[in-house]
């Protein structure tokens, strides 16, 4: 079986995506997963605030909702993209990992390829990672400014962009011991950790506005820029 994925996830119905994440085949795995999931919060995100526009009572937070449903809309798409191409990281690093170590150069030749590829793996998911904390700030800003019939959806999304931010988290760390690189090493334990942190503030955030259920004063705008 090969280790390159069928074409684009985002082609496939949701029952076929869930088949071959259950086949024994190792794409689309983890990786994937966390970035589907975050792509529905994503959804999620930019459907609560399409809700919420032209209502009357919502009518001063229509510029949060412009730029939540915006977000929410664009990063679903680059997430099923991060699904996309976190399958293709994996494929690159099998591919790597079968090369052949008869000889000396063929050792060093694999070696180099490995790196290569988990340079990659690694980086990958630190995008979905860096995309989950885009939308928990989006739901954050839509908590408490958007329709209240639609608040625990927000919830929801908050909820699978942690879970997603935290398997992403996952596939990156995996990959750091073939790195052969301490000092990108570390960079990259601290980005997650910090990453991870602001994905746990912004989320839990969303849901104390939520639970609240209250609304909030309107987000301040941008001033203008001076020459």
């Amino acid at each position: 079986m090969s280790d390159h994925p069928a074409p684009g996830f985002g082609s496939l119905t949701l029952q076929a995506f869930l088949d071959q994440l259950a086949s024994s085949a190792p794409i689309p795995g983890g990786g994937s997963a966390a970035a589907v999931a975050a792509g529905l919060a994503a959804g999620l995100v930019a459907m609560v605030a399409g809700l919420s526009e032209d209502r009357p009572a919502y009518a001063p937070f229509a510029a949060t909702h412009a730029r939540a449903g915006g977000a929410g809309r664009a990063l679903a798409a680059q997430l099923l993209a991060l699904a996309d191409e976190d399958a293709a990281a994996y494929g690159a690093f099998a591919v790597a990992m079968k090369l052949p170590r008869g000889t000396d150069d063929e050792r060093a030749a694999r070696s180099v390829a490995i790196r290569a590829a988990a340079v990659t793996a690694a980086e990958v998911p630190l995008r979905t990672l860096e995309a989950c904390r885009d939308l928990v700030v989006a739901s954050e800003a839509l908590a408490g400014r958007s329709n209240r019939n639609a608040a625990s959806d927000l919830v929801v999304a908050s909820r699978l962009a942690e879970a997603a931010a935290h398997g992403a988290a996952e596939n990156v760390m995996v990959n750091l011991p073939a790195l052969a690189d301490e000092a990108r090493v570390d960079e990259l334990r601290g980005q997650v950790a910090t990453i991870l942190a602001e994905v746990a503030d912004h989320a839990e955030s969303t849901r104390a506005f939520v639970e609240l259920g209250e609304l909030r004063e309107p987000e301040l705008e941008p001033g203008p820029q001076s020459a």
